[in-house]
Order: structure tokens, then sequence, then C-alpha cells
């Protein structure tokens, strides 16, 4: 019985020497994260779908599995904050519903990791947003809450004050706290400040955020107003290249104004959409330093087949404007995950969440349209390989990830997904 004993512990003790160090290690690639101020050639290793590590040097053997990214960039999963996604209710003309697209077709072929729907629900319909959507989502989703209790029901449901209730707003903020990131108001046509007072007001009691599409733009409540009066530090004015923004004077300079509601703290994000970004101001805006604290998208059904495309298009047209590619990188990565306050996602700390985005950067003669149908010459394009979500390859476009058919039995069957413990299934359907 001793000699029984003895054996099973010795078999005990090889089995956990013969247990892989890491279950996915992303190796040779160049890492570009921002918050931890890395650019240059890096080994990412994975471990119970976390950032185990980030060195110089890695060695293959201490994974389970192993994928050369050499000549490729590794980058935290790419955040979307600014995308309408509450699909699914059948309403016809409203971004609670038809407008809105689901969003996994939309994220991971674009290095997309995590996205915030922008205020498509308020405080009635979120948790028919959050079964209908969110928790079914592979992508995580975060949202901003409407101001509007009923979201962006179309019509004239975005202009009824009557149903602008900052308290009940703050109440489902807080309820859904971690999931709901920031308060919203948006397409506001009439000439009074309610929605911004009174979703500043639901902000300032959740102590969320807050994200300002400003609609209409109207004399009475001048947009320099919002941005030097209204806007609180930490909050938002989204579509900056809007074409009603004033933005630069008769000769083409940068209105200063800008630059001071900056210093203030006020948060300015891209919001490309169907018609909010214009390279005659974001072109000369991006020259005199006037850049986008964050990059996103404002992804639905009217924009996602006209100039916007998806995140990567509109992250290179930024780098077609003269930004760097780690700038570019930053303000799809860390800057909005700061800015919704979710500062464990956007890097590639160890510890973090492993999502992972790999891009290749080509070069060549490409064009890129804004949204009035303007063209911009490009010579470097971001492209996705790999797209890495909880330790999960979920998106591989040329199966670097993967063994060569050849190599397999003859007699192969369906290949697990790269660094995936599938005792983790489970876990990660229960995820919240």
């Amino acid at each position: 019985m001793r000699l029984v004993s003895v054996l099973l512990a010795l078999s005990t003790v090889s089995v956990a020497f013969a247990q892989p160090k890491y279950d996915l290690l992303l190796k040779n690639g160049h890492v570009i994260d921002a918050k931890n101020g890395l650019d240059g050639i890096r080994d990412v290793a994975i471990k119970d779908r976390k950032i185990a590590a980030v060195a110089a040097l890695i060695p293959a053997a201490d994974a389970a599995k192993t994928i050369d990214v050499r000549g490729l960039y590794v980058t935290p999963g790419l955040v979307d904050i600014h995308v309408h996604v509450y699909a699914g209710t059948g309403q016809k003309g409203a971004y609670s519903g038809d407008l809105s697209v689901y969003p996994d077709p939309f994220t991971f072929r674009n290095g997309v990791t995590t996205v915030v729907d922008a205020g498509s629900s308020g405080w009635r319909n979120f948790p028919d947003f959050k079964d209908r959507v969110i928790d079914r989502s592979k992508t995580r989703v975060l949202a901003l809450l409407n101001i509007v209790g009923k979201g962006m029901g179309g019509g004239t449901t975005e202009q009824d004050t009557t149903d602008m209730d900052a308290e009940a707003t703050a109440a489902r903020a807080k309820e859904f706290a971690g999931t709901v990131v920031g308060i919203k108001t948006a397409h506001y046509a009439g000439p009074e400040w309610i929605p911004v007072d009174r979703a500043i007001a639901a902000g300032t009691a959740a102590k969320l955020p807050v994200m300002v599409d400003f609609g209409e733009f109207r004399p009475e409540r001048p947009y320099q107003d919002l941005v030097l009066k209204k806007l609180r530090p930490g909050d938002i004015s989204t579509h900056m290249y809007l074409d009603m923004v004033p933005m630069l004077d008769t000769q083409g300079t940068l209105l200063p104004y800008l630059k001071e509601a900056r210093k203030r703290g006020v948060i300015f994000d891209v919001g490309h959409g169907a018609g909010s970004l214009l390279f005659r101001l974001a072109g000369p805006a991006v020259q005199q330093g006037f850049i986008p604290d964050s990059i996103s998208t404002d992804l639905h059904a009217g924009s996602m087949n006209a100039g916007l495309k998806d995140m990567l298009t509109t992250m290179n047209k930024f780098l077609a404007m003269g930004q760097s590619l780690a700038a570019v990188i930053g303000e799809s990565t860390w800057n909005p995950a700061r800015e919704m306050r979710r500062t464990e996602l956007g890097n590639l700390s160890v510890g973090s969440p492993a999502d992972v985005a790999v891009l290749r950067l080509s070069r060549g003669n490409f064009g890129f349209v804004d949204s009035y149908g303007a063209r911009l010459a490009g010579t470097s394009k971001l492209e996705c390989e790999l797209t890495v979500r909880d330790g999960l390859a979920v998106f591989d476009l040329n199966g670097i990830s993967r063994e060569d058919w050849k190599k397999l039995p003859a007699n192969y069957k369906a290949q697990g997904a790269p660094g995936w413990d599938a005792t983790l299934s489970q876990a990660v359907r229960n995820r919240k």
C-alpha cells in the first residue's frame, strides 16, 4: 500500500511538472500598449483568461499553444465607445430597433473586444436590452443610458422632455453598475438645455460621465457653452468633427475655445457615424493638434456601408491624416477604457482580461471616404489578423493559430480554439 501511495505521489508530481505554464503565447510581435508605455518587440503570454506575462523573451516551451506573430502588431483589444447595438426589437426607424446592429458580426474581425452602446436604451427599456443583446453577446457590451426613459425610440421620442427623468436614470445606472458606464443625451432639437442639464444631474447622482450628441445646433444653446460651461471634467462631446461644430476660422485656423475646453477636462470623441466626420474639418484640426481623445465608430445600420465601414477603417483615416500608429492605437484602447472608467480594459497589464488584437499594417495605395463622400488617399492600412477575447482566439483571418491539415491525423475532427481550456467554456457562457 505504501508503495502504491509513493507511486501515486510521484505520478502527481510528474503531471504537475508537465503542465504548461501558459495557455497561449503570442510570440515575436510588436506590442503597442499605451497604458504601460510599450512600443516594441515583446512576447505576450495568457493564462486562465488573463494576461500572465509580457516580456522580451518567453520560451515557447512554456505554453500549451504558441502563435508566431512576427511582423504583426499586438495591441490590447480595441474599445469602441460609440455604437448602437440594441437590435432585435423590430421597432422601425429607431436605434432601439432596426437601426441598431448585433455586435458580434462587426467586432472580432476588427480587433474590437469591447463596445459601448451610446444611449440606444433608457431606464425604461434597458433591462430588455440587457437580456436581448448584452447577456447574449460574445463581445463585451457596456452601455450609456439615455436620459430619455424610452431611449432612442425614433420619431419624437427623444424630444420628450417629460420622459427625461434624472432620478430614475441614475437609479437604473446604479442597479446595473459596471454594465452601465455613463449617461447619454442625443438628437435634441429644442432650444432648451433640459436634456443636457438632466443628463448631467443623472451623471452626478450616479457618479458617471455624460456623453453628449448635441443634435440640432441652436443659437439659444451655443456649442461653445456646452464645452466651456456645461460639461464637467471627464464628460464627453462626441461627433467632434461634425459639420456644425464651430472649429475653424475663415483662414482655416483652429478656434481657441476648443483647446480651452480640453484644458477644462472635456473629452472629445470621434463618433464617425453616417454624417459626423469631415476631412475638411478633421484634416486641418489634426494638423493643428486637435486630435481625438478617443476614436469611435457610431456604428449602426445607416453608417456601416457608407464612409464609416468599421473601427479599423476609422483608425486608418487618422493614420492617413498624419497621426502616428502608437497614437491611434492609444486612442482606440487605453483612452476610451479610461473614459468609461473601466481601467482593467484597453491594456496588456498582467492580470488584465486577455483581450488582444493582432494587426497587420499594410503599405500601398489606399483610399478612405468621409461622411460627405470626399476621398482621402493613404499609404497604410490596418487589418486584423487575429482577435483574442478572454484568452480565446475568436477570429483568425489567415489561420495563423491553426495547424496545417497535413500534420493532423488522417481522420482529424474539429479542432479546439487555441489557448482555451474546454473546462472554462461553461464559465464563459455564464459570464456577466
